[in-house]
């Protein structure tokens, strides 16, 4: 390429690339989950776990609508979601009607948004348990025959009553990461969203901001001492419906 020709390519470049930039941001990211599938090392259950959270359903069933379509396609065995299904009580509705083709048991905790929102959440509990679920606060929950117990957090003082159970893979749900600092017990993996995994991040720098209970734990993997944890980014927004770097996720968990 001549040097002319270079630098016409990298003015044309410097003028589209802000706006390639937004685009990305506003239109194309927040709008196409990324599949992510881990294996959960020492489980030889056979079984597909999918982890999605923080969808704050706003009225965009189209959406909902595609990803309930991922997840199927994905033959999971159990959805397991944990918080912040909306924001305000008037999106539940609509929210558990995109939720209901979703073809497997849906077990879920509630987050601070869904708290918020002061809905009634029983019509989510009579929905999810149809499925072989439910919406669940502070209790454990066998699935498989009890091969794997959820124990499902609402509050992090329940933690110090709830134990994990022998012979089983045991797997906590919880909205808030920074939790992990405080269960008392060893689990074989903590399951927790809130962070939106900053929504923005910088390359080689992470997020610019996470939510209070967050803790150090923005997005991925970390080792606590209460165990693995994964922190997924969640399915949707909140503030504003912009991602970068940080596309929406559901996660296939291999056990």
């Amino acid at each position: 390429m001549a040097l002319s020709s270079r630098r016409r390519w990298l003015r044309n470049f410097a003028a589209l690339g802000p706006a390639l930039l937004v685009a990305d941001a506003a239109w194309y990211e927040p709008q196409h989950p990324v599949v992510r599938t881990f294996p959960v090392a020492g489980s030889r259950l056979g079984k597909r776990l999918v982890h999605v959270t923080d969808l704050h359903f706003k009225g965009d069933s189209a959406y909902l609508r595609r990803v309930v379509g991922q997840i199927n396609e994905l033959a999971p065995d159990a959805v397991l979601f944990t918080g912040d299904l909306i924001e305000t009580a008037p999106f539940l509705a609509p929210a558990l009607a995109g939720l209901r083709d979703l073809k497997a048991p849906i077990c879920a905790v509630p987050g601070n948004h869904d708290d918020w929102s002061r809905a009634d959440f029983s019509p989510a509990q009579t929905q999810f348990a149809q499925t072989g679920g439910g919406w669940f606060k502070d209790r454990q929950v066998p699935l498989f025959g009890g091969r794997v117990v959820l124990t499902c957090l609402d509050r992090w003082l329940a933690s110090r009553r709830l134990m994990p159970v022998a012979g089983a893979l045991n797997i906590v749900l919880m909205h808030y990461p920074a939790w992990a600092d405080d269960v008392l017990h060893r689990y074989d993996l903590l399951l927790a969203g809130h962070t939106h995994g900053g929504q923005v991040r910088a390359p080689f720098y992470g997020a610019f901001v996470t939510p209070q209970d967050s803790g150090p734990y923005q997005k991925g993997w970390y080792e606590t001492r209460s165990g693995p944890l994964y922190v997924n980014p969640g399915l949707g927004n909140f503030y504003a419906d912009v991602r970068f770097n940080c596309r929406p996720e559901i996660t296939i968990l291999e056990v």
